[in-house]
């Protein structure tokens, strides 16, 4: 049992560090990858989405293959039981599949105009309404540190966002960070009430994401792709880009499964920090100031605060 535990815990602090490095990496690739300047005209973001989530779908069927023993039957099985037998399992997976799908979109339109800095920094006003979806919807009860490590972490992201020059928050920003705590504690909920796998489960979020994500690419750029072609403007860079956001999709996933929303906010926050130096010193497109390092500093404390379980009175530690 000590070393189910063990393993519990190593999986979720393991996917917590994946995610870190896949979230800080993702931002600014994709934010770098929207500033280059290059002859031709620039990929399509919402063709890049479609993308991600058919990489996501490949990836997903090859792990439920690989769960079957490599059996391509079983593995027919699996799919035409779990999905196509269970419309309304599936279906549930379409409203966080809308909400997701919006999400990946604006994150382009908001990298393509502000730094990897002040777009982690903003984005993480997400964290907040996670925790209080968790608390509505899966009957979750946060200690006094928990809550104290929230207010924490809020104070230091308001910090690490004041030296920037950029205008207020928008009110798209701000139903981003509602919509994005709503679809995950769902996501969440959905998991962890039904029997079925977790990748089973995100190649029906992919499904619907793909086609949301083709309606999109119609609607705001069909014109555009009937001149130059879905892959217009697509390089190495492009792909690692698309590569990296499937990445998240499936990293997020195991996240949820083994730790939780909310530990998933605080490990995207750490990454603020590292977003902020390597666009210091690579992209060249922010200045840090001392502001900014308070701010980084209480992120972490927050981040260590959340993970701390005080000893029971009584139970004094043995020499």
């Amino acid at each position: 049992k000590e070393k189910s535990q063990e393993m519990s815990t190593n999986l979720k602090y393991l996917s917590l560090g994946i995610l870190v490095f896949q979230t800080t990496s993702l931002v600014l690739t994709m934010r770098y990858s929207r500033t280059l300047k290059e002859e031709g005209p620039r990929y399509l973001s919402s063709t890049a989405v479609v993308i991600a989530e058919l990489l996501k779908i490949l990836a997903c069927v090859l792990l439920v293959y690989k769960d079957s023993k490599c059996n391509l039957r079983t593995l027919n099985r699996v799919l035409h039981d779990e999905i196509l037998n269970k419309p309304m399992e599936t279906l549930k997976l379409a409203i966080p599949s809308g909400i997701y799908t919006l999400q990946n979109n604006l994150l382009y339109v908001a990298l393509s105009n502000l730094d990897a800095a002040t777009y982690q920094v903003t984005y993480q006003l997400k964290i907040l309404t996670t925790a209080l979806f968790s608390v509505s919807m899966l009957s979750k009860k946060l200690g006094v540190y928990q809550w104290l490590s929230l207010v924490i972490l809020m104070t230091g992201v308001a910090f690490v966002q004041w030296p920037s020059d950029s205008q207020a928050t928008p009110a798209k920003e701000h139903s981003a960070c509602f919509s994005s705590g709503f679809a995950g504690v769902y996501f969440e909920k959905i998991l962890k009430e039904t029997k079925q796998s977790v990748w089973i489960r995100n190649i029906q979020l992919g499904f619907f994401g793909s086609i949301f994500g083709l309606m999109g690419v119609y609607i705001y750029d069909g014109e555009q792709l009937s001149k130059n072609g879905f892959f217009q403007g697509y390089n190495k860079l492009t792909w690692i880009v698309v590569v990296l956001q499937a990445l998240g999709g499936l990293v997020i996933a195991a996240v949820i499964k083994y730790a939780d929303n909310i530990l998933k906010g605080f490990a995207t926050s750490l990454s603020i920090i590292l977003s902020t130096l390597i666009s210091y010193f690579w992209l060249q497109d922010f200045v840090p100031t001392s502001v900014f390092f308070f701010g980084a500093i209480l992120v972490i404390a927050a981040t260590f605060l959340y993970g701390y379980d005080p000893k029971p009175a009584g139970n004094p530690i043995k020499a």
